[in-house]
């Protein structure tokens, strides 16, 4: 019989990335000194389970670790454990676990694990919504107001779903905890996205009119052939576009592009810049050493940037820059704001933003 508390903490992520995952939240649980562990990390689901101990509900990890707050995660709920489903009738043991833990939502959420075989349960899914949420209503697990609460339901297979349930604030609000966005046809890279999924995520929509606004000066260290300086210059900013290889000639066209060919890594800024970008492939440490020189500085106000990661021990790796970039900031009495995800249009590399302090 399942469980009919929530104690487990149901995590997404970019298939492969499971031990990542679960080598961050076990870290971070026991920070916390949280009782629990990782259950469920099969390679390339793409997702992870955690479960409490002594069946206490999960709610505390979740709140603990909020999803911002953590690199390899895309969504967090509070999760039932798993329900075997008889394909005769998928609906109403869904129906009668909700109305058995009372509690109840807004809106429905069915989601699938972002692998080949997860998609292919889509339409299973899309067949349920309307004939699940007619039982829901029916039963009170859903009504208008309920305090923004979200039930997602995870189909694991034709026959499995793990009910989960979301809260404002702390929760992707993107189904699958995925940013799509589209490519536009006159950009140099498809790694255009990589800088236009960072913005939406580290900087909220009503700041975008203060932080990224016509007039603003930028560098892109790295710059060719223009993905990510592409964005800069359709916000209408200023771009020094720093690399030894060519730009997109419709780049250079705008008058908003600056090329200089020489290494990013030791290129100087005549005057403080608004933003920093950069995307070079190089060791993570490298650029973790260019960047603290460019805040220690405080050439620019506010920066992104992808750190490669190796195959083996990325959690490990990204925990080692971020803290050491915080030590470093902090010895010389910077503050800021650092942050850190593995963004759906990232593959082997995460993205840090940092911004100072006190910076409009």
């Amino acid at each position: 019989m399942v469980n009919r508390v929530p104690n487990e903490w149901l995590l997404y992520c970019r298939a492969g990335f499971e031990p990542d995952l679960t080598a961050e939240i076990t870290a971070r649980a026991h920070e916390l000194d949280e009782p629990g562990q990782v259950v469920a990390a099969e390679s390339n689901s793409g997702f992870v389970r955690w479960q409490s101990r002594d069946s206490r509900p999960a709610n505390g990890i979740h709140r603990g670790l909020p999803l911002m707050s953590l690199v390899f995660a895309r969504q967090s709920l509070v999760a039932f454990e798993p329900l075997s489903l008889s394909r005769d009738d998928r609906i109403s043991p869904v129906v009668e676990l909700i109305k058995e833990s009372g509690w109840n939502f807004e809106s429905i959420w069915h989601e699938t694990p972002d692998t080949n075989e997860g998609k292919s349960l889509s339409r299973l899914a899309k067949s349920l919504s309307r004939p699940l949420e007619s039982a829901l209503k029916r039963g009170g697990g859903l009504r208008r107001k309920a305090g923004g609460r979200r039930l997602h339901l995870f189909w694991l297979a034709g026959d499995a779903v793990q009910i989960g349930m979301s809260f404002p604030g702390n929760r992707s609000e993107h189904p699958g905890g995925v940013l799509r966005l589209r490519h536009p046809a006159d950009a140099p890279s498809r790694s255009t996205l990589k800088l236009e999924e960072a913005w939406h995520t580290f900087v909220p929509k009503e700041a975008w009119e203060s932080r990224l606004h016509e007039g603003m000066q930028a560098v892109d260290l790295g710059a060719a052939p223009g993905g990510w300086t592409y964005q800069l210059v359709r916000r209408g900013m200023f771009v020094y576009a720093i690399d030894n290889g060519p730009m997109a000639p419709g780049l250079m066209a705008t008058g908003q592009v600056e090329h200089l060919r020489e290494d990013g890594f030791v290129w100087e800024p005549p005057y403080r810049l608004d933003w920093l970008v950069c995307d070079i492939v190089d060791k993570p440490m490298r650029v973790i050493d260019m960047v603290e020189r460019w805040l220690i500085k405080r050439w620019c106000r506010e920066a992104i940037f992808n750190l490669k990661l190796p195959m083996k021990k990325r959690w490990e790796e990204v925990q080692r820059c971020l803290t050491r970039l915080e030590v470093t900031l902090k010895a010389e009495g910077i503050e800021a704001d650092i942050a850190c995800r593995h963004l759906y249009h990232d593959r082997e590399e995460v993205t840090v933003h940092v911004r100072l302090k006190g910076e409009r």
